[in-house]
């Protein structure tokens, strides 16, 4: 039994959802109002026979580990993690490196925990900490938003704190490493941070990995100052406020993503929980992929100055580059040529009035800072008014240079009427015919082809390849990378979707996820990326060669593969949702009718499936021969 079934095993779905969802029977089912959507009505249901779930009004499913993944925003590793603890399921053994830096980490986090607590115990009770109770009252801290987030005070001394930890029993190394203490040239040590407003910075998962301190004095020095970059701390991947915040971008379906810790202290003070803030001006990549699992809302609302405006610019740059894209087949008189890319998110940008930071209006005037979030400027509309303002729009070359950087912007709309409807705005305010811009809009670039590869095997007996359908694709995947592309054309052209990771479950997705990050970056080595257990799997299929039969042989074995599994998974939710109607019958329950519109969509995907089955042999060996010639 492989370590994943172990889990699932040990936990029951109806224990792990019931913590979240309220629960209530429905014949050998439970439903009630799914997490992952609004609704009135419950369309959210827990299986115990089969120990899935889904919702029939988002369509979304799976197992214990799809579920806390969508809910939690966490990645397969953590979840694996996470439910591998919650099991008493060992996920591997750790080599002596692994267990010492493992260790190493639960002694920084602790000492990082017992540093919260003696500074937030500061903040209450030393008569040192006035200046610091006054500041946090005169910027609108109320006691509950102080207690949240655990916000301290250091005193004004070089030893203070290293005192205080070491008789709890830290050692001056572990507490230099945590980011307490600076090492001095000389060996020697001092606290780090001095008379200032104590911030504690904590990870995903709401354990404190770093602190940011506000000077409350007048003088030379930083206004703020953070923990350096530590063992547990990465300025980088961490978001201020994103363990308070997980669950509410999750309902309402939107981040909003501000500059410092006081722009989403008082705001959540205020209601707006779901608010984070990057530990520098910009976003980076691994900031989004963050937020992405969470939603693909996104609202900046950062300084109106001049360097807010230039962050917020890059992190537009940023988002377009990292967040998902949906892909639609592109199509020329010969045939699929390729996929082009629409930017699967929304991104707006609040434009501040000046002067006034997020948490001072919200303090201020909290009407008009709902009023902002809810005019927030489209990002297509928000670049064109900097670009106004950076180039001459009455200049040829200007008018040149603000369609060149517009049109990119203008391809990620997946509404094509929302396209259209900016570039005639665009073309109108700079005098320009819109039938010219909406051409050469339409000249779309073609998305480049990463998923490629160089085939590779030789020769072994075929009862040798992954005996599971999933290994199986996996498997030629990855000794035929070119295959990918190809799939994936014939799919859309049977009016599927293109493969994608809900075609693998657990394992089998992060191998797929990861492949495609090697892919899109070849320095990248897979097995690297993937955990000891799954590193095995891919060592194993790269060592076993293929049969030596043509590559059309592979892509044809690579489309049934897959049309086998959708058809089987299909099948299964119909399953489902035959029951169901069944056991609402029996009840009397006249909403049996409400499951009606998913089961026949769930029937003309089935046949879809079929006479794709059906239809792969002829069309793809007609394919090949038409190559050839």
């Amino acid at each position: 039994m492989s370590v994943v079934e172990e889990i699932k095993e040990r936990l029951d779905i109806v224990e792990i959802v019931g913590r979240s969802v309220r629960l209530q029977k429905a014949g050998r089912s439970l439903k009630g109002l799914c997490p992952f959507h609004t609704e009135k009505t419950p369309s959210f249901f827990v299986f115990p026979d089969s120990q899935r779930w889904h919702c029939f009004g988002c369509d979304k499913g799976g197992d214990v580990f799809t579920f806390v993944m969508e809910h939690e925003g966490w990645d397969f590793r953590t979840a694996l993690e996470e439910l591998g603890r919650q099991a008493g399921v060992e996920l591997r053994p750790l080599t002596p490196a692994q267990a010492q830096a493992a260790t190493e980490a639960e002694r920084l986090r602790a000492a990082l925990k017992a540093a919260t607590h003696y500074y937030h115990t500061l903040l209450l009770t030393a008569p040192q900490a006035h200046k610091a109770r006054a500041y946090l009252e005169k910027r609108g801290f109320k006691p509950e938003t102080n207690e949240r987030f655990q916000v301290g005070y250091s005193l004004k001394s070089w030893d203070a704190l290293r005192a205080h930890l070491l008789g709890k029993g830290f050692t001056v190394e572990e507490l230099v490493k945590a980011g307490l203490l600076v090492q001095k040239d000389d060996g020697g040590t001092y606290d780090r941070f001095r008379d200032r407003l104590m911030i504690p910075i904590r990870d995903r998962r709401g354990q404190v990995i770093a602190f940011g301190g506000r000077v409350l004095s007048h003088g030379d020095e930083p206004k703020y100052i953070n923990s350096p970059q530590t063992a547990l701390f990465d300025k980088g991947r961490t978001l201020f406020g994103l363990s308070f915040a997980r669950q509410a971008i999750r309902q309402a379906d939107a981040a909003i993503i501000v500059e410092g810790y006081m722009d989403v202290m008082i705001p959540y003070q205020a209601g707006y929980h779901n608010i984070v803030a990057p530990m520098g001006t910009a976003l980076t990549e691994a900031h989004l992929k963050q937020l992405q699992r969470l939603t693909h809302h996104f609202i900046l609302a950062l300084d109106p100055d001049t360097a807010g405006i230039q962050a917020t610019l890059r992190s537009l740059e940023t988002a377009q580059q990292t967040l998902d894209h949906k892909w639609d087949a592109v199509f020329d008189p010969r045939g699929l040529v390729g996929y082009e890319g629409r930017l699967n998110a929304d991104i707006r940008v609040v434009v501040l009035p000046d002067g006034l930071d997020p948490d001072e209006l919200v303090l201020q005037d909290s009407a008009r800072w709902e009023q902002l979030l809810a005019s927030a400027q489209p990002i297509v509309r928000f670049y064109f008014t900097q670009l106004l303002q950076k180039e001459d729009p009455k200049e040829p070359k200007g008018k040149a240079r603000i369609v060149d950087a517009m049109l990119p912007l203008l391809r990620d709309i997946s509404n094509s009427i929302e396209r259209e409807a900016y570039a005639q705005e665009i073309a109108l305010q700079l005098g320009l015919d819109a039938r010219m811009l909406l051409d050469r809009l339409r000249v779309r670039e073609r998305v480049a082809a990463v998923r490629r590869g160089q085939a590779a095997g030789a020769s072994l007996k075929k009862s040798q390849l992954p005996a599971d359908l999933e290994g199986h694709a996996l498997h030629v995947l990855l000794h035929f990378p070119m295959l990918l592309e190809h799939v994936d054309m014939y799919l859309v052209t049977a009016d599927l979707e293109p493969l994608h990771d809900e075609d693998f479950t657990l394992g089998g997705r992060l191998i797929w996820e990861t492949w495609l990050e090697v892919l899109a970056d070849p320095t990248q080595e897979l097995q690297e990326l993937l955990p000891p257990d799954l590193q095995e799997q891919v060592l194993a299929w790269g060592q076993i060669p293929t049969p030596e039969v043509p590559v059309e042989h592979w892509e044809r074995d690579l489309v049934r593969t897959i049309l086998t599994l959708r058809e089987r998974r299909v099948r299964e939710t119909l399953h489902e949702v035959q029951r169901l109607v069944i056991e609402a019958q029996a009840e009397g329950d006249m909403k049996a009718a409400h499951y009606a519109p998913t089961f026949n969509e769930l029937h003309a995907l089935l046949g879809r499936i079929q006479r794709a089955s059906v239809q792969a042999d002829e069309i793809l060996l007609r394919k090949s021969t038409d190559d050839s010639t």
